[in-house]
């Protein structure tokens, strides 16, 4: 008897000890570096942790989802979990931080049920670089079977003491004509963890955090048409920031603001990169998450340099004669682009405005055309507007213009990130590439990896830009910080037309960053057509070397190594493009920065050409580079850079 009650207390232990294993779930990244641990509460609740080299990175945070008709954030039933399976996927990028990438990953899921039964999995994939995790919802439906979530409840929960570098959401419908949010704001720097934004929109992605010697970057990725665009809520009690949706109006006329779908429904990734500030620079977890490319012609898909008067001269000079000079000084540069902007429809016309791209096209320079988006959500008065509404108005635009031998087309103030309007961008899109046109975003939300699944997107603006600094002062006395801040998180992933370098002079404006800190945002910056600040009047002021890189820096890249910097401080980067090495680097800080670099990419005495500032003048001198650790010293005034280009 008394053996049998030892046999029955030890397979009752037995029995409990799988029933509390069973309760939790950890994933290895391939190089065991990075470890993640989800666990059920004894109420049910869901939450997840990210450890990297044994200090937790990610205190228990929470994961849920409430949807209409069901609610998946308490109460919820283990199911159990997958064998951890091996991810490995290769693409290429042409427009990016590196070319051919490679994607590996050890996933797992877990299955889990609510209190009436029905399912929901969160799917894990955990890299050397960070996490990427999503919920699932399993089953079958139709049309007349839509599901909606109403609330996310995923958060990211720091330690006391994080520090945070963060860009507010702007209100919907505030600023200038109602065009907000359109990402567009200076970003709030090495602030405490868990303070507020100063709006009810929250803070936008992506978002760099700090504690202890780690760096963590939060974004996502891969919304397809079934979600919205989500940002973070402007309160986070307890260091645990909540995922958010979007306001009331930033959505497509009357269409979807918050998710809905029919089932089997996969929501975004919600994406964690974790490392040092090295790893968070060189990540690609923003274009590995996001869904692969849709099925496209592609001989038309052509990254390259622009012309654009507008930056320099403004709405007065949107004429005939003007656009005809900016022609002509992107063919003398050798740049692929001339953009014509704003009120062309009316200041040029359609008729001239062919004249224009016939003439662009006897000198291989291609015209991109700007229009608005439309609609009830902005009250912009500029032309062309309200044609590219309906699948029908936009061929029935894009085909005529494609005629023309129109290239692009730059389409501004879009109304923030409800479904409806992240739809409204893959229309337009879809629809430019069945009539060869490329695509610039501007007023616009972040594309979250939206250029790999649509490679006609070259770029997209959602950065407080070069615009702004040539309105006002004051935006331009805090243009070096916030060139880094640029730089470190908003094109950590995607392309930002930022409209960079100015080599001269702004009209009413004392720029306030040098010359060469000017030339390394030509490198420093990525994007699938790089508009350029500088015009013919001020290129002819630079020294004849400088012009001649101009004419050469490229905006592909085969691979990218940060070599130093700090969030809003500086930024020292090297891209390879073919055989040339570029190593860009800028100081936005208000002290000396002493460099000591290491260039593993070049040979011992390899010669190079250094484009850097001398007795005030941008000028080009020969750099001999050293092997030596740290033997490649630069030291950098404030707002100062510099530009150094090797050839094997």
């Amino acid at each position: 008897m008394r053996v049998i009650a030892l046999f029955a207390a030890k397979l009752l232990s037995g029995l409990f000890l799988i029933s509390v294993q069973a309760q939790e779930m950890k994933l290895s990244s391939p190089g065991k570096n990075l470890e993640l641990a989800v666990n059920r509460s004894d109420e049910g609740r869901i939450t997840y942790s990210v450890t990297a080299g044994g200090r937790a990175v990610l205190l228990p945070s929470s994961l849920g989802i409430t949807r209409k008709d069901a609610d998946f954030s308490g109460s919820l039933q283990w199911q159990g979990t997958s064998q951890t399976e091996r991810i490995r996927e290769s693409y290429v990028l042409a427009n990016g931080k590196r070319k051919n990438i490679t994607y590996t990953a050890n996933r797992k899921t877990v299955r889990l049920k609510n209190s009436t039964g029905e399912e929901m999995h969160i799917i894990f994939q955990l890299s050397d670089d960070g996490l990427a995790f999503r919920y699932f919802f399993p089953g079958a439906g139709t049309g007349s079977d839509k599901k909606y979530i109403t609330a996310e409840h995923t958060g990211f929960r720091f330690y006391e003491g994080t520090r945070a570098w963060l860009q507010p959401k702007t209100e919907a419908q505030s600023g200038w004509e109602h065009t907000n949010p359109s990402y567009e704001a200076h970003y709030k720097m090495d602030i405490p963890a868990g303070t507020s934004s100063p709006g009810a929109n929250g803070w936008v992605y992506p978002a760099l955090f700090h504690y202890a010697g780690t760096w963590v970057l939060l974004t996502e990725a891969g919304l397809g048409r079934t979600y919205c665009g989500t940002s973070l809520a402007q309160f986070a009690p307890g260091n645990e920031y909540r995922v958010q949706f979007p306001q009331e109006p930033e959505r497509f006329t009357n269409g979807a603001l918050y998710p809905e779908s029919v089932l089997p429904w996969y929501t975004p990734w919600r994406i964690i990169v974790v490392g040092d500030l090295k790893t968070i620079a060189e990540s690609t977890l923003g274009t590995d998450l996001a869904l692969p490319a849709v099925t496209m012609e592609s001989s038309f898909i052509k990254p390259g340099r622009a012309s654009w008067s507008w930056i320099m001269s403004k709405d007065d000079y949107i004429i005939f004669s003007e656009q005809k000079k900016y022609i002509d000084y992107a063919a003398g540069m050798g740049w692929e682009y001339c953009l014509v902007d704003a009120a062309w429809d009316k200041k040029i016309g359609y008729d001239s405005i062919q004249i224009l791209a016939d003439y662009a096209a006897t000198k291989k320079v291609g015209l991109i055309l700007w229009y608005n988006s439309a609609g009830g959500w902005n009250t912009v008065k500029y032309t062309p507007k309200d044609l590219l509404l309906t699948h029908e108005g936009r061929m029935k635009e894009f085909g005529r213009i494609h005629k023309m031998g129109i290239k692009g087309v730059k389409v501004d103030f879009f109304a923030g990130d409800g479904q409806s309007m992240i739809n409204y961008y893959q229309d337009i899109l879809e629809d430019a590439a069945a009539n060869q046109l490329l695509v610039n975003f501007h007023g616009a939300t972040l594309p979250r990896g939206l250029q790999r699944t649509y490679p006609n997107l070259m770029t997209t603006e959602a950065v407080y830009g070069y615009e702004m600094i040539t309105f006002n002062q004051k935006d331009a006395d805090l243009a070096a910080p916030h060139m880094v801040m640029s730089a470190f998180v908003r094109n950590a992933f995607d392309p930002m037309d930022f409209t960079p370098v100015n080599l001269y002079k702004i009209p009413r404006i004392n720029r306030r960053t040098s010359p060469a800190f000017e030339l390394a945002t030509s490198v420093i910056f990525l994007s699938g057509i790089q508009h350029f600040v500088e015009g013919p009047e001020g290129m002819a002021t630079v020294e004849p070397e400088v012009k001649k890189f101009m004419q050469q820096v490229p905006v592909t890249w085969d691979e990218t190594i940060f070599l130093d910097g700090y969030p809003g401080k500086s930024y020292v980067v090297a891209r390879r493009s073919g055989t040339k090495w570029f190593v860009a680097g800028i100081n936005g800080d208000s002290t000396d920065l002493a460099l000591q670099l290491d260039f593993p990419f070049v040979k011992e005495a390899q010669k190079g050409q250094l484009f850097t500032m001398d007795i005030g003048l941008l000028k080009a001198k020969e750099y001999t580079a050293a092997l030596r650790k740290g033997h490649n010293h630069f030291l950098l005034k404030p707002n100062d850079g510099f530009v150094l280009v090797f050839e094997e």
